[in-house]
């Protein structure tokens, strides 16, 4: 995982007013040092491009996902197959109680074979059907009707061909009812294509009883309400697909919207910290190389007062960079268990009301720290951070559940590093696993800054 920072063109976002520059980057000397007016460059408003990066970044490396990310991408996959096996599963109980009925009242080969084995090729037909449902959403304007040509064929030609073996009209219109529900319709006109295909199947099914084909026996009836139930049992079995893949993009897109955010805000106070240095810098460069010839003096009075404004460029990094640094414990363990969820983790918390006024230096790392830990070696499903007083001082807690054969001794640099901080805090750590879970316990004594 990286936490670097990237953003280009800040400028677009933020124009803030300097005193040595006007809009158009002009600058007017005083009279004392000679009068004259130049246009310089504006660097402020330049496009700023900034990388701040935690980690070592190798060319043409790839970030493999973490374990909570392959398990939501397994969750989301084995969900589709749910579904997918769920509307297959209802056209093969149709096809074969059609096949038993139709069968029992006109014993012979060519009824089986019709109404079975065209039964089962028309459910197999149905499967570009589904694969075309799952990606709908990236599907592109427009009707394929090149791939919907075969599963269309098939179930024409199985609806006519079941439908006069049978004599059943319902048992002719299910194929291709079904087709039409399948299909990739907009939003909003799903739910009129299905009452439409209902409302025709119960017309199909009226036929059916009038002519004497469904009334036979109070048994019969059981095939024929499932045959009109089932385009409301597809779209509800599919609707649970699409409420899924709702929550997913949401979440996606949430995280993504966070990592903005944060890139914007990063931007926008290097542009103000960096952009008004500059303009300063270059404007007594201009002065130092316009009064030098005539008084060496001022112009090397010009070039200590750009050494010093470097200086307060160079200190104003080093405070910005440990302001972001210094996070307050509540909002670390907030973000901590927002990514631990984000990863798909069931995350419980125990932080003290007063969290806040922890030693953020001290603690602030080891929560980072033990977060990525969890996410790169745990591979389980569940974690706790707990934050607390202790007589004294403070108590850091995080404990996870390890997945069978996980590597958790992989951890092992990190936590030397968890270490040598403790130390260098004077606090303890404890590192404990009990069977498949591992807990990671820091202790540090409590600052008199931290109290007051």
């Amino acid at each position: 995982m990286s936490s670097g920072f990237d953003a280009i063109g800040v400028c677009a976002v933020m124009d803030p007013v300097h005193p040595f520059s006007d809009a158009g980057g002009s600058v007017e000397l005083s009279p004392m040092l000679g009068r004259f007016t130049r246009r310089i460059p504006d660097i402020c408003h330049a496009p700023i491009v900034v990388r701040m990066s935690t980690e070592k970044v190798v060319p043409g490396a790839t970030t493999e996902p973490g374990p909570g990310t392959r398990q939501l991408a397994r969750g989301v996959k084995a969900t589709w197959w749910y579904t997918a096996s769920a509307v297959m599963f209802l056209q093969l109980c149709l096809v074969l109680l059609w096949t038993g009925i139709v069968f029992g009242g006109n014993p012979g080969t060519s009824v089986a074979l019709v109404v079975g084995v065209g039964g089962l090729l028309w459910c197999a037909s149905t499967v570009p059907l589904l694969a075309a449902y799952r990606h709908r959403i990236d599907a592109g304007p427009g009707v394929p009707w090149v791939s919907l040509a075969v599963p269309l064929s098939v179930g024409i030609g199985y609806g006519i061909a079941a439908g006069v073996v049978s004599g059943s009209w319902l048992l002719g219109a299910m194929p291709l009812s079904q087709f039409i529900v399948l299909m990739n319709w907009p939003r909003g006109v799903r739910y009129r294509i299905v009452i439409a295909t209902i409302v025709v199947l119960v017309c199909a099914a009226f036929i059916d009883t009038s002519r004497g084909t469904l009334a036979t026996g109070g048994a019969i009836w059981l095939p024929g309400l499932y045959t009109i139930m089932l385009p409301a049992m597809t779209v509800s079995s599919l609707w649970w697909w699409d409420v899924l893949i709702a929550l997913d993009r949401a979440r996606a897109s949430e995280a993504k919207l966070a990592a903005t955010q944060e890139r914007l805000r990063v931007a926008t106070d290097v542009h103000d910290l960096q952009g008004h240095h500059l303009q300063v810098i270059a404007l007594q460069l201009e002065l130092a190389e316009r009064v030098m010839p005539r008084n060496a003096e001022a112009g090397m009075e010009q070039l200590r007062a750009a050494r010093v404004s470097v200086d307060e460029a160079r200190q104003g990094t080093r405070d910005l960079a440990t302001r972001f640094r210094s996070v307050p414990l509540g909002d670390e363990l907030a973000n901590a268990s927002d990514l631990l969820r984000a990863a798909g983790l069931d995350v419980t918390t125990d932080i003290a009301a007063d969290a806040d006024i922890a030693p953020a230096s001290d603690l602030g790392p080891v929560i980072r720290e033990t977060t990525t830990n969890v996410l790169r070696h745990g591979a389980g499903k569940r974690a706790r951070l707990a934050l607390l007083r202790t007589p004294g001082g403070w108590r850091y807690e995080i404990s996870n559940d390890v997945a069978p054969g996980a590597d958790t001794g992989r951890a092992g640099s990190g936590l030397e590093g968890i270490g040598r901080r403790v130390d260098e805090a004077d606090g303890t750590l404890d590192v404990h696993r009990d069977g498949h879970q591992f807990t990671v316990t820091v202790t540090v004594p409590e600052r008199i800054e931290d109290a007051r």
